[in-house]
C-alpha cells in the first residue's frame, strides 16, 4: 500500500523524468540471428526462452552474443541443443502469456524466463504481477511439460544508468517487491530455480551495461549464460 501511495505523490515527477527518458535513451535494436536451431553435441536437449527485449538480445548486435548465444557457448560441447527463443522488445507477462500461444505444443525439457521491466514500468503491483506470473508458469507446465524452469529475476533498476532518481529508486522498489514474492513462491514449487539479475556483481567486476544504460552487454549475457548452464548441468548431468 505504501508504494502504491508514493507512486501517486511523485507521480508529476517521475512522469516528466519518464518522458525525457525515452526521448533521450537510445533505442537499441534486438539482435539479429536465428532464433531457433538444433547445435551441439552429446545427450539431447530441448530448451525454450521466453521472454522482453533482454531476452530478446537488446544491448548486442547478434543473437551469438545474447542470453541464447551464451547459453549455447556454455552447453554446446556437453549437450545437442534444440532450442527455440520467442521474445520482443516491450513485452509484459500477459503479452508473454499470449506469445507462448503461438508456439506450437511440444515438450521442452527447460524453460527460461526474463520478464518484468516492462511490468515495473506499467506499475504492476507485485500482487497483480506474481498472479499473471502463476499463469504463465501453468501455461507453461501444461504445454511444455519442462523438466526445469529458470526464472530470470527483474533486475534492481536503481543501479540502470539511464535513469534519474527519483524515477529509478521507485522502479527498483517495484523490482524488489515482485522479486520478494516470486522467490516467496517458487520455494514452494518443484522444479524452478531462479536467478538473480545482480547488476552490484556486474559493476564489481567492471562490467558495463549496453551504450543505452538499460540493456546488458555481451559480458553480462555471458555471465547469465553461465548461470543458466550451471542450473541445466546441476538438473541434467547426471540422469
Amino acid at each position: 500500500m505504501w508504494l502504491k501511495i508514493t507512486t501517486f505523490a511523485l507521480l508529476p515527477i517521475v512522469a516528466i523524468q519518464g518522458i525525457k527518458v525515452r526521448k533521450n535513451t537510445p533505442h537499441l535494436p534486438e539482435a539479429t540471428g536465428e532464433r531457433d536451431g538444433v547445435i551441439g553435441s552429446g545427450k539431447p536437449l530441448s530448451l525454450l526462452i521466453l521472454g522482453d527485449s533482454a531476452a530478446a538480445g537488446v544491448g548486442v548486435e547478434t543473437q551469438q552474443d545474447a542470453l541464447s548465444g551464451a547459453i549455447i557457448t556454455e552447453l554446446g560441447n556437453e549437450f545437442t541443443l534444440t532450442w527455440k527463443l520467442q521474445a520482443q522488445t516491450g513485452n509484459t507477462t500477459q503479452q508473454v502469456i499470449q506469445a507462448a500461444k503461438q508456439i506450437s505444443d511440444q515438450q521442452y525439457d527447460i524453460v527460461i524466463t526474463s520478464i518484468g521491466v516492462n511490468d515495473v514500468t506499467k506499475f504492476t503491483s507485485a500482487r497483480s504481477w506474481l498472479k499473471q506470473q502463476k499463469q504463465l508458469f501453468a501455461d507453461i507446465q501444461n504445454r511444455f511439460k519442462p523438466k526445469l524452469i529458470i526464472v530470470s529475476g527483474v533486475p534492481p533498476m536503481q543501479h540502470f544508468p539511464a535513469l534519474p532518481n527519483p524515477l529509478a529508486w521507485l522502479f527498483g522498489k517495484y523490482a524488489a517487491q515482485m522479486n520478494q514474492v516470486l522467490q516467496q513462491w517458487l520455494m514452494l514449487q518443484d522444479n524452478f530455480k531462479f536467478i538473480q539479475y545482480d547488476i552490484k556483481e556486474f559493476q564489481a567486476l567492471n562490467l558495463p551495461m549496453a551504450s543505452d544504460g538499460f540493456h546488458p552487454s555481451k559480458e553480462i549475457y555471458a555471465i547469465w549464460g553461465q548461470k543458466v548452464a550451471f542450473l541445466v548441468r546441476e538438473t541434467f548431468t547426471y540422469r
